[in-house]
């Protein structure tokens, strides 16, 4: 029995200016519930601080790396923008994703140094960057005729070593 055919998942815009809008809600959830969220317990405050400085650095790191090298390709949109090149060295060849990957870890980090209430907008970023990821890829395919390969060599979808 052959496998079923896997859904596209939606456009949601010419470029995908609907993934976007989600994601902006999702952020400006966060900062909600850093503000109005409860704090950690005062236990965990120390721990919590120290994690999200540890997590808040690495996706610093990977944010600003994705950031830098794709220079004036950079767009917020999901759709790659035309003429562009693709990237595989730098950050790119460690993970292929790595400023969703960052924008997430920096959005852990500032749930742990803030409110647990936040850790339900950074889940739900977490579901949406795994479904965004997917719509960006059908186009980074049909734009890159080399994207399958350099998917097949970079495993990794966001976080080096991880996801």
């Amino acid at each position: 029995m052959s496998e079923p055919a896997r859904r596209e998942l939606p456009a949601l815009g010419p470029r995908g200016e609907g993934w976007v809008a989600i994601q902006v809600v999702l952020f400006v959830l966060l900062g909600v519930a850093a503000v109005l969220g409860p704090q950690w317990p005062d236990a965990l405050e120390q721990p919590m601080l120290g994690a999200a400085l540890v997590l808040g650095a690495a996706g610093a790191a990977l944010f600003l790396g994705g950031l830098f090298h794709l220079g004036s390709q950079l767009t917020p949109f999901p759709k790659p923008v035309e003429g562009g090149t693709l990237r595989e060295d730098g950050v790119f060849g460690l993970a292929r994703h790595p400023i969703y990957g960052g924008g997430v870890l920096l959005a852990l980090a500032w749930s742990l140094a803030t409110s647990y209430l936040g850790l339900v907008p950074t889940a739900s970023l977490c579901l949406l960057v795994e479904a965004k990821s997917r719509r960006e890829e059908v186009w980074l395919v049909e734009h890159h005729p080399g994207y399958e390969d350099y998917r097949r060599r970079v495993r990794r979808r966001f976080i080096p070593f991880l996801w």
